[in-house]
């Protein structure tokens, strides 16, 4: 059986104080076991915070991952912005090696007004030489396009799944409540199944033993994704997303992104537990 590891997007909101090593010490008090590193404005982490960061999960047993900055667009028409999304995925993903992380997801770009067909290979191509760099500083950290929540964001699962079959150390990030916002809401059972079934057709059942996820409430409208909300607050089927999981055996990182973090990671847990046991 797989093991899949429940735990925060960020420090949890009940930590003594606003560090990471609090932050990771708290989940292990809470009986999580992962949190994903939130570089999303910008990576301020150092290489010496890393290395203490890199000791403390391992010694409280917490598996780390990492986001990159939301400001990244490898689609983008001014190749100095291109640059720029470029070093911010590598910079995360050389701090988050350097802390343990396993996995660091972005957003990988925008359509703006072309073709998704077009936009594809730009994007492919982008990150085939993020990969290669990462290859060649020696680090094996997962590079982890993430599924979107706007149909004006490259990232459709087709998308994340074809880049992850054509490039070497890319893998998926499904993120559940944005395909839940993309498709307009009333996600079942049978609609996560089939997102799982889909991963393991095309890429094997070794990529769900390993699957980097995200889910929270959402508020959606026409264009998909507006903001995270708490599962009381959402229409978003969280029980749906643990019995598809349980069902699949699916292990990994499932991070939860609720505004109140680890209150809704905790009903994640025994939501697992439960249907593990039953």
């Amino acid at each position: 059986m797989n093991t899949l590891r429940i735990g925060t997007a960020g420090i949890p909101k009940s930590a003594t104080k606003r560090s990471t090593q609090e932050g990771i010490k708290r989940l292990a008090a809470l009986d999580l076991d992962c949190m994903e590193l939130e570089f999303v404005r910008s990576v301020q982490m150092g290489e010496k915070t890393a290395d203490a960061v890199k000791a403390t999960a391992a010694d409280k047993g917490i598996a780390l991952t990492v986001h990159a900055p939301y400001y990244v667009n490898l689609n983008s028409r001014e190749s100095d912005k291109v640059k720029a999304s470029e070093e911010r995925i590598l910079k995360a993903a050389r701090i988050g090696a350097a802390a343990g992380a396993v996995s660091v997801t972005f957003h990988a770009g925008f359509y703006h007004d072309d073709d998704p067909g077009v936009v594809y290979p730009v994007i492919m191509k982008r990150l085939k030489s993020l990969r290669t760099t990462l290859d060649d500083e020696g680090l094996s950290i997962h590079l982890r396009p993430e599924t979107t929540g706007s149909v004006s964001q490259f990232g459709t699962l087709v998308e994340i799944v074809g880049l992850s079959q054509e490039i070497s150390g890319v893998y998926p990030c499904v993120d559940f409540s944005h395909l839940h916002a993309r498709w307009g809401g009333g996600s079942t059972y049978e609609d996560f199944c089939e997102v799982l079934s889909f991963i393991q057709t095309e890429l094997g059942p070794e990529a769900l033993a390993t699957l980097h996820m995200h889910v929270s409430g959402i508020e959606y409208g026409d264009r998909g994704e507006k903001k995270h909300l708490p599962f009381e607050e959402s229409d978003m089927d969280y029980w749906a997303v643990i019995r598809a999981l349980v069902d699949f055996d699916v292990g990994g990182w499932l991070i939860c992104e609720s505004p109140i973090l680890e209150d809704d990671a905790i009903l994640l847990q025994q939501a697992y537990k439960a249907l593990k046991e039953g």
